[in-house]
């Protein structure tokens, strides 16, 4: 089974958990439109298949839909000399007002850049930010540095 027919199963199989507070985030391996590769690279068949599974459970890009021709990527292949925007962070499309602003960080430490995502505030609450930081204390940690290191 190829890759992105198996990862089209996974978002099949997980279609009912999914609802308009979701927001799924990884390593796809996969870039989903042209804008998200180099021009070296070629754009797999299946992923046409891949993006109609995402509209059919109304899931987004949220990077793309901020920025649709933005040409940041968040991986650089050493083998291939190419870049490309394999790491996604996607939600439900009636959720987009609830992001903020999405950005792409440079990293040092792998050849995976990170990817932020700001969420709006709860207007109930305004001095509670929702946005993940990394803990820099933790690359003190040999174990941490180790496991970044491989």
């Amino acid at each position: 089974m190829s890759t992105q027919i198996h990862k089209k199963k996974l978002l099949e199989d997980i279609k009912g958990e999914i609802n308009s507070n979701t927001i799924i985030v990884g390593d796809f391996n996969t870039p989903l439109s042209p804008f998200n590769k180099s021009s070296k690279q070629k754009i797999s068949k299946e992923i046409p298949i891949l993006n109609d599974s995402l509209d059919q459970m109304e899931l987004i890009d949220i990077f793309r839909t901020f920025h649709p021709k933005a040409t940041e990527y968040t991986f650089f292949s050493n083998a291939h000399e190419t870049f490309s925007k394999i790491d996604h962070i996607l939600g439900h499309r009636q959720s987009l007002f609830k992001f903020k602003k999405i950005e792409i960080i440079s990293s040092i430490f792998s050849d995976h850049n990170a990817i932020k995502l700001e969420i709006n505030y709860n207007k109930n609450n305004p001095k509670k930010s929702n946005t993940w930081r990394l803990n820099s204390m933790l690359l003190n940690k040999d174990w941490v540095t180790k496991e970044i290191k491989e």
